[in-house]
C-alpha cells in the first residue's frame, strides 16, 4: 500500500513489548525490500538502547508477537497467581507480590547470565523429595507447559487473523487495539514522573499493617 504513495518505500516491520519502558524489552524486526542494511541495523541501535533487539525473518514475527509481544502479560498473571498463593498461606500481599517479582527476575537474569538450558536451572532447584519437585508435580498434573505453549499459539493465530483482516481493510489497524507507541505516550514523559501519581504496592514497607 505504501508503494500507491513511493515507488520504493523503506519499509522496516517492528515487533517490541511493553517492557522497553524500563529498558528491558524484546524487540525485533525484519527489513523490507527496499531497506538497507543500515537502516536495520540503525534501528537496532536505537531499540538496544531501550532492551534486546535482533533481526528475524518476517514470517516469524507473529509468532514472536505470540511470545514476547504478550509475554509480559503471561509473567503479570503468573505473578498475581504466584502472590495469591503467598497471601493465602499467610503472607502479607506486598511482601508477597515483592518476593514473586524478585524471584521471577532472579530467574531471568540467572539464565541470561548462564546460558543455561531453563530445565537444567529448574533441576538445580529440585532437591530430591523436596517441596520443588513436589510442586512441580502439581504443576505438571495441570498442564502448565501445555497451557502456556497453547497461550502462545493463540496468540500468534489471533495476530494473523487481526492482520488478514486489516489486510481486507474490513477494520483499521488503529481500531483493532492500541499500540505500544500509544502507551509509551501514554507513560511520557518518562516513566518516573508518570509513575508519582500511581499507588505502588511498594510505596510501603512490606512489614506494614493493612488499614
Amino acid at each position: 500500500k505504501l508503494s500507491t504513495f513511493c515507488p520504493t518505500p523503506k519499509v522496516i516491520r517492528c515487533m517490541t513489548n511493553t517492557p522497553v519502558i524500563v529498558r528491558e524489552g524484546a524487540t525485533v524486526y525484519a527489513t523490507g525490500t527496499h531497506a538497507d542494511v543500515e537502516d536495520g541495523k540503525l534501528l537496532e541501535q536505537l531499540m538496544a538502547s531501550v532492551g534486546f533487539c535482533t533481526e528475524v525473518e518476517e514470517d516469524l514475527i507473529d509468532a514472536v508477537t505470540g511470545l514476547s509481544g504478550s509475554g509480559p502479560a503471561y509473567a503479570f498473571t503468573a505473578l498475581d497467581a504466584l502472590a495469591d498463593g503467598g497471601v493465602k498461606m499467610g503472607l502479607p500481599r506486598r511482601l508477597a507480590v515483592r518476593l514473586g517479582a524478585q524471584a521471577l527476575l532472579g530467574a531471568a537474569k540467572m539464565l541470561l547470565e548462564s546460558e543455561q538450558h531453563p530445565g537444567q536451572l529448574k533441576d538445580n532447584v529440585c532437591s530430591p523429595g523436596g517441596a520443588t519437585i513436589h510442586a512441580l508435580h502439581f504443576l505438571e498434573s495441570g498442564g502448565f507447559r501445555s497451557l502456556l505453549i497453547n497461550a502462545v499459539e493463540a496468540s500468534c493465530i489471533r495476530t494473523r487473523e487481526l492482520q488478514h483482516l486489516a489486510d481486507q481493510e474490513k477494520i483499521s489497524p488503529a481500531a483493532i487495539k492500541k499500540t505500544l507507541l500509544d502507551k509509551v505516550k501514554q507513560e511520557s514523559p518518562s516513566l518516573s514522573v508518570a509513575s508519582a501519581n500511581k499507588v505502588s504496592l511498594f510505596s510501603k514497607s512490606p512489614s506494614s499493617k493493612k488499614n
